[in-house]
This record gives C-alpha cells, sequence and structure tokens, in this order.
C-alpha cells in the first residue's frame, strides 16, 4: 500500500485520502493566533522539574477528568509528552525483558513496536464480534504477562469497553497480579454508545491498578503540542506504590516541556472548541456513510459506540489489500484494509471519519461504485 501511494504522488495523481488521522491538516478551524497567544506568558521560560509534571497542570488534567464523571486527584497524575510514552514509561514500570503484554485485536497497529522498543512481546487477545464488539475471555492468556492494554473506544472498531466486561477484566487482573492500561484517546467522540460503555474507567471502582491514558493529541485537537497524561486508579496502596516507581522512570527522562504546561489553560479552552468541531465532522461524515450504505448495497457498515473511524464491509470477491489497492490505483481513493488492524471478519475496508466532507463524501461514492460493479 505505501508503495502504491508513493507512486501514484510521484506521479502527481490525486488522492482521495480517507486514512486522515490529523486533524491539522483536515480543514478544520484553527485559531493560530489563539494557540501561539497561549504562550505568551514569561513563566514559559522558567524551567522547574518535576518527575510529575506541574501541579498546576495536573490540576487542569484532574479537572478535566472531572468533566467526563470521573474524580482523579492531582496527584496521582503524571504528565507525559505523548500517549506512545506514556505506554513506554508503564512498560518500564510494570515489566521485564521477555514479559508479554495482552493487546486487543482488532486494534491500531502500533503495540508491536511500543512492546518490541521495551523489550516486551505482544500478546493478542479476541475481541469477538456478534453485531456489537465484546471481549473473548477465552482468548486471554495469563502466563508470564506484565499487564493488559485496553483500547476504549478502540481504533478501528470503535467499542467501549462495556461494564460487565471491565468488571470481569478487573477482577482477572487482580487475581493474577496485573495491571490494566486503558488507553482513552477517543472517549470524547461518542457516537452511538451502547448504555452499558464505560465512558471513563476511573469512573468505576477497580480491584486491579489501573492506569488512564490521555492527552490534548485527540481530545483537544492538538497533536503538535506534545502533552499527554496517565492518571493511576485502583487500590490506594498499589496506586501509591506505583506511583513512587513511576516517579523514577519519569524522572530520568523530564521529557514534558514546560512551555506547553504553562499554556494548557489557555490549549485546553481551545480544545474545547477544536473538539466540538471534529465531533461535529465524524457525525457528519459517519450519518452521510450510513446513509449511502442501505438494503440493496452490496457493502455493510459496522456499528461503531465513537472516534474517528468505520469499518465497511465489502464483497469478498478479493482480499481486503486487493481492494485498498484497486480503489487506489483505479479511483485515487485511499484507504486501509482491514488486516493492519488485524481485522479477519472477511473483506474490510477501515476508513477515517476525519476527511473534509467533500474529500469524504466523494471518495465513499467511488468506493460503493466500484462495489456494486462486482
Amino acid at each position: 500500500m505505501a508503495h502504491a501511494e508513493a507512486e501514484r504522488r510521484s506521479a502527481g495523481l490525486p488522492i482521495l485520502d480517507l486514512t486522515l488521522s490529523n486533524p491539522t491538516t483536515a480543514d478544520l478551524p484553527y485559531p493560530a493566533e489563539a494557540i501561539a497567544a497561549a504562550f505568551a506568558s514569561p513563566e514559559i521560560g522558567r524551567y522547574q522539574p518535576s518527575p510529575r509534571g506541574s501541579l498546576e497542570a495536573r490540576h487542569l488534567v484532574a479537572a478535566d477528568f472531572a468533566r467526563r464523571g470521573a474524580a482523579v486527584a492531582a496527584n496521582d497524575i503524571v504528565l507525559t509528552a505523548s500517549s506512545s510514552e506514556s505506554y513506554a514509561l508503564l512498560f518500564k514500570l510494570l515489566g521485564n525483558p521477555g514479559q508479554h503484554v495482552l493487546v486487543p485485536a482488532p486494534s491500531y497497529p502500533l503495540f508491536d513496536y511500543l512492546t518490541s522498543l521495551e523489550g516486551l512481546l505482544p500478546r493478542p487477545y479476541r475481541l469477538a464480534f456478534d453485531g456489537g464488539w465484546h471481549m473473548d475471555f477465552a482468548s486471554l492468556d495469563f502466563d508470564d504477562v506484565a499487564a493488559i492494554v485496553v483500547v476504549s473506544p478502540n481504533n478501528p472498531t470503535g467499542s467501549y469497553i462495556s461494564e460487565q466486561d471491565f468488571d470481569r477484566l478487573t477482577g482477572l487482573a487482580a487475581e493474577h497480579g496485573l495491571a490494566i492500561i486503558a488507553d482513552e484517546v477517543f472517549a470524547d467522540f461518542p457516537l452511538s454508545p451502547a448504555p452499558d460503555a464505560v465512558a471513563a474507567v476511573a469512573v468505576r471502582t477497580s480491584p486491579a491498578l489501573t492506569f488512564s491514558l490521555g492527552g490534548l493529541s485527540k481530545a483537544s485537537g492538538l497533536p503538535q503540542m506534545k502533552l499527554g497524561w496517565i492518571a493511576a486508579t485502583g487500590p490506594r496502596a498499589l496506586v501509591d506504590e506505583a506511583l513512587h516507581n513511576l516517579d523514577l522512570v519519569a524522572d530520568s527522562y523530564l521529557s514534558v516541556g514546560t512551555p506547553v504546561q504553562v499554556a494548557l489553560p489557555k490549549l485546553l479552552d481551545i480544545g474545547r472548541d477544536l473538539r466540538t468541531a471534529i465531533h461535529q465532522r465524524v457525525s457528519r461524515n459517519r450519518a452521510a456513510l450510513a446513509s449511502r450504505i442501505g438494503g440493496s448495497s452490496p457493502c455493510t457498515l459496522l456499528p461503531t459506540e465513537a472516534g474517528w473511524s468505520a469499518i465497511v464491509r465489502v464483497p469478498e470477491v478479493m482480499s481486503d489489500e486487493a481492494w485498498a489497492l484497486h480503489l487506489l490505483r483505479e479511483h485515487g481513493v485511499l484507504v486501509q484494509p482491514g488486516y493492519f488492524f488485524d481485522l479477519s471478519m472477511g473483506a474490510t475496508l477501515v476508513v477515517s471519519l476525519l476527511a473534509p466532507p467533500r474529500v469524504f463524501d466523494e471518495g465513499i461514492a467511488r468506493l460503493l461504485k466500484s462495489a456494486e460493479a462486482w
């Protein structure tokens, strides 16, 4: 796919990009002057290193958790430069070289790299689909495991973990002495959440040590600001011990810049408007996609609860990779094949709901016309 895309771009041929995941390039209303003004403070010239980040910034993150209904103390929060760094710090904290990390499948193909860079091994567990997505507990293998990763909402399935699955998983994690890492970066973009969807794991009481990951990248549409966070919840003794040890790991890097911490109050305000614009965009594109795939369509749109992606089943006349190459080479439409996310349910394509409407509508029209031709 990458080679075919590069060939088309080098030939100067147009591409309708339905893989777009960078909100700063999605034709959204970015207030450049307000973002610049957020950094207009003399405090950005003062270096006050702290393993967990500035207390003022952590209070703001705690308030953001409160917005989502979760009570998290500022002192139980650690600031990082990104969600990827949050994973790296936690993998260092929780794992020993050669151990496994349980990761969901399907999911975004980042865990192979993040675990390997820390000397760990990913071990997939299955998300089963029966009209909705659920954890397949029979697929969990706890032998020599360092931690369990939950992505809620998942990318690309858009599924939140349910209350029942979360409670069962935390019970198993506590039984095996394991921590849960809950990636919630897309939680602020609900579409059609189930009544039992867990919108924030910190809202629920967990018998296991649990870390919630978030940041400015998705929730505020500000990936260029490079600020993420980890919130630790669970039994108090386990939280205190983990944070004490995490201080050593974080203090060895001190990666979070002072400017973004000082600017955080204004960035969160800016991010609120950007979040609304992104939510409107993905909701609009999801509705437009659903309206095009009816009972007579050869394609099927899988349900989703939240996030920026949609999964489309296409006729199994060829593999999903062949479909993606066909759409790119013959129709100039760039999509992701389902196998890229470990989707194993026939021929599936993953499209981004973040694309500008004119690009999205035309790309989907070409996709469906191609599918109907079969």
